[in-house]
């Protein structure tokens, strides 16, 4: 496998991990298992490959430790915030329904 498809599957699980905590923390944006799962892994494979955009370094192909850390670092916090952001926006969605 090529380590931008490594690095991506990284990302992908990593932004899974960080969904799930994610809505673990914040209950009010929770959006239940598979929609945590689901939006933290579309945020960390997103996030991740933006961020490995704007840091090279993190987009090596070197499966070196520091570069692994940066796919999880970044893959996980990006999956966090698009969990938590989606949260928010079904929270704004149900309160306007309940009107």
């Amino acid at each position: 496998m090529s380590g931008t498809l490594i690095n991506l599957i990284i990302q992908i699980v990593a932004g899974a991990l960080g969904g799930n905590a994610a809505g673990a923390s914040l209950k009010s944006f929770d959006l239940g298992t598979l929609g945590n799962t689901v939006a933290g892994a579309i945020g960390g494979g997103v996030g991740g490959q933006l961020l490995a955009q704007l840091v090279p370094a993190l987009a090596s192909g070197n499966m070196d430790v520091g570069s692994i850390i940066g796919q999880v670092v970044g893959g996980g916090a990006a999956g966090a915030i698009v969990t938590a952001i989606a949260g928010l926006v079904k929270n704004a969605m149900a309160g306007q329904q309940a009107r």
